[in-house]
C-alpha cells in the first residue's frame, strides 16, 4: 500500500485533542486530522463527531518535511449520487421598499425610549450605591 498524497486509506483514531484527532494507518504510521477536515459542517468539539478507537476512512492531503501526515475525513467521504446538488443561479435579492417617514420616526422613538430607560436604570443603581442603600 502506497502512502502518498491523494491516497484514501482506513485508519483507527488513537487520540483526540481540541484541535483534531490522531489516526493510525498502515504499518504504525499516524497522522493528524485537523478539526477543519473532520466534517463539511462546523465542528465545535471533535468528540461530537469522533471517538477513540473508531475506524475511519481518511485521505492523505499532505506530508511535511519531517514526515508528518495531514489527513482528511471529509475529503475521503464519497458523496452518494442522490445527494449531489446541481448548482443553480442564485435568486436576485428582493428589493426592500424604502421605509416611510412614519416608519423611520417610529424606529427612532423606540430606540430613543430604549436608551433612555437603560440610562435611568443605570443611574438609579449608581445613585443607590452612593447613598449607602
Amino acid at each position: 500500500m502506497d502512502l502518498e498524497v491523494g491516497a484514501i486509506v482506513a485508519g483507527k483514531i488513537t487520540g483526540i485533542t481540541k484541535f483534531g484527532a490522531f489516526v493510525t494507518i498502515a504499518a504504525g504510521k499516524s497522522g493528524l486530522v485537523h478539526i477543519s477536515e473532520i466534517a463539511s459542517t462546523y465542528v465545535n468539539d471533535v468528540r461530537d463527531h469522533l471517538t477513540e478507537g473508531q475506524e475511519v476512512m481518511v485521505k492523505i492531503i499532505g506530508v511535511d518535511q519531517t514526515g508528518r501526515m495531514n489527513l482528511s475525513i471529509k475529503a475521503a467521504a464519497v458523496v452518494p449520487a442522490d445527494e449531489v446538488r446541481v448548482r443553480t443561479q442564485p435568486k436576485p435579492p428582493a428589493v426592500a421598499a424604502e421605509p416611510t417617514f412614519e416608519d423611520k420616526l417610529k424606529r427612532f422613538m423606540q430606540d430613543s425610549d430604549s436608551k433612555i430607560s437603560g440610562l435611568k436604570h443605570y443611574s438609579d443603581k449608581k445613585g443607590a450605591r452612593r447613598r449607602g442603600r
